[in-house]
């Protein structure tokens, strides 16, 4: 089973950027598909965005549609999460997870069975 591990997180004024970073041990063409979570404090996890690891789809959410982008480089088993114009309510806890079945559409967050440790990403006002 593929390991995952974030990075890239940290503090920044609103409408900054960060990219965050999200490694996997093997092959993460191994996996279906790859998906951005995000909890704050005191609220449910929320997924964010999600890409087919072994084509070009993607799906972003609502939420962060026009800010954040989702894409992947097969040759260094990364999936990365571009983020844009922050705003103070994006400040989570982003993890990175995998989902090792076909058996679910790209919009659907459920399924994602292999998760990293996260990463916190903190916007101030």
């Amino acid at each position: 089973q593929v390991q995952l591990v974030e990075s890239g997180g940290g503090s920044v004024q609103a409408g900054g950027s960060l990219r965050l970073s999200c490694a996997g041990s093997e092959d993460i063409a191994k996996t279906y598909s790859m998906a951005w979570f995000r909890q704050a404090p005191g609220k449910e996890r929320e997924g964010v965005a999600a890409i087919y690891t072994g084509g070009s789809s993607t799906y972003v959410a609502d939420s962060v549609k026009g800010r954040f982008t989702i894409f992947q480089d097969n040759a260094k088993n990364k999936v990365y999460l571009q983020m844009n114009s922050l705003k103070p309510e994006d400040t989570a806890m982003y993890y990175c997870a995998a989902r090792e079945s076909w058996r679910w559409a790209l919009t659907s967050w459920v399924g994602y069975n292999v998760w990293g440790q996260g990463t916190q990403v903190t916007v101030s006002s």
